[in-house]
């Protein structure tokens, strides 16, 4: 029977039981990050540590754990290839602000901000570099071949995004084909590198890739919804930052295919930047209501998010299968 979105009795759903049930293992991971931004060079313990303790869910890891514990894997293995994870998300990012000239995230100033675009780059650098250490000292090759094609995907993505920028008429399998490869790459290895070190390959490997992959696709889309309809407490940045930005996500795409030649002539000048004060954000806004913009990108999510919990379908119930549904739920219902 397939799982609902929904929460029974109206219970929103939340983090907390992923986080409770990987804990112990996350303890680890952490003292694996810690040991490892460290480098003789105070500048880059600094710089990462800024970012990484800047108060992110640690979602990609967590599925890693919580994966591991579905598939009952009684090892320890799980514990520096999560941090390797982190390293790669939190590269990107770094990398990801330095792009977009971002000054705000997770409610803080970015590093770039603070010491500038060289040395975020070359910290990025440096966690890239220390992601592949855990990776060799791995010692699987599979492992190393998924973590490793997931960074070169996500690079992929990132060009493939900014080649797309301002780009009002990119189509909506197009934006597809970039989210999931700029940040579903990462969701799917995350969870799939689990049934590797558990020796559960072949239908299981493809059922926590499925996982991984369709609910960073929910993730991504529910974050261009609510980049016009949240404020900047719940998002950690500036409202309308992708319209300033001139970023091309979902619900513009539609708004821009469904709209009269007036608004498309809005919507080009707007993603040009020739249409960023906030009565162009306030019109922009409209626009997407006007067309259900924001509304189906919200659909395409919840879609996304149940084909993520279908995935899940070959493994018997249990805390941590629960615990990987309820995330894909949370992944959805952060719009609401």
């Amino acid at each position: 029977m397939t799982a609902e979105i929904h929460r029974l009795k109206g219970a929103a759903p939340s983090l907390d039981p992923i986080m409770r049930l990987v804990a112990s293992d996350m303890n680890a991971v952490n003292a694996v990050i810690l040991d490892r931004m460290q480098s003789q060079i105070p500048l880059i313990p600094e710089l990462a540590g800024h970012l990484i303790s800047g108060g992110g869910k640690r979602l990609r890891p967590m599925i890693t754990l919580a994966a591991a514990r579905l598939l009952d894997y009684p090892g320890t293995r799980q514990h520096k290839l999560a941090a390797a994870v982190e390293f790669i998300h939190t590269a990107t990012l770094l990398h990801d602000d330095v792009v977009d000239g971002s000054d705000m995230r997770r409610g803080k100033r970015t590093a770039n901000i603070i010491w500038g675009n060289p040395a975020s780059v070359l910290v990025g650098d440096f966690l890239f570099s220390r992601a592949f250490e855990l990776m060799v000292e791995d010692g699987s090759l599979k492992v190393l071949k998924i973590l490793s094609n997931a960074s070169a995907v996500i690079a992929e993505g990132e060009v493939d995004q900014l080649t797309a920028q301002r780009q009002v008429s990119t189509s909506e399998d197009k934006y597809l084909a970039i989210i999931g490869a700029k940040t579903a790459a990462l969701f799917a290895a995350a969870a799939r590198i689990a049934a590797v070190i558990a020796e559960r390959e072949g239908e299981v490997e493809d059922a926590l890739d499925a996982y991984g992959r369709n609910l960073g696709i929910a993730f991504q889309l529910v974050d261009d919804a609510i980049d016009y309809v949240s404020d900047e407490a719940t998002m950690g940045k500036g409202v309308g930052d992708d319209f300033r930005d001139g970023k091309v996500t979902l619900p513009v795409i539609l708004a821009y295919a469904r709209g009269s030649a007036e608004e498309r002539a809005f919507w080009h000048d707007a993603m040009m930047g020739r249409r960023i004060s906030d009565d162009d954000l306030s019109h922009a806004t409209a626009l997407l209501a006007k067309h259900n913009g924001i509304a189906d990108t919200l659909e395409h999510a919840r879609h996304y998010g149940q084909r993520a919990i279908d995935a899940l379908g070959i493994f018997p119930a249990g805390v941590a299968k629960a615990a990987l549904v309820e995330a894909a739920e949370f992944a959805v219902s952060r719009a609401y």
